[in-house]
């Protein structure tokens, strides 16, 4: 009986270790999703971003978000690990368009 006991505590930890994982992750996700909205709302404010610049990284954030919430429907709440790595690498092509976006030589 010892024996699985033990086998059922640490299948429950193991559980529960997932289980708490899983939130954090996706809150990784949202903070870069929300860090990237306010570098576009500071480029706005200091006029480093035109209008047209604006709409453009608008439209591809919300493709990408609707893209993220598909995904999670599709998965029941959560990203798998292939996609979550696509969505970093899409993040990171966002992120890159946002900077170079930011420092060109147009302005409002």
């Amino acid at each position: 009986m010892n024996r699985k006991r033990f086998r059922d505590v640490v299948l429950g930890a193991v559980s529960l270790s997932l289980l708490a994982a899983a939130p954090a992750r996706a809150g990784v996700v949202h903070n870069r999703q929300e860090r990237q909205q306010q570098r576009i709302a500071q480029g706005v404010a200091s006029g480093q971003l035109t209008a047209r610049e604006t709409a453009r990284l608008e439209n591809r954030e919300a493709h990408l978000n609707r893209e993220i919430n598909g995904m999670r429907r599709f998965n029941g709440g959560s990203l798998t690990p292939s996609e979550r790595a696509l969505v970093n690498h899409q993040q990171n092509q966002l992120s890159r368009s946002i900077y170079r976006q930011k420092h060109d030589a147009e302005t409002r």
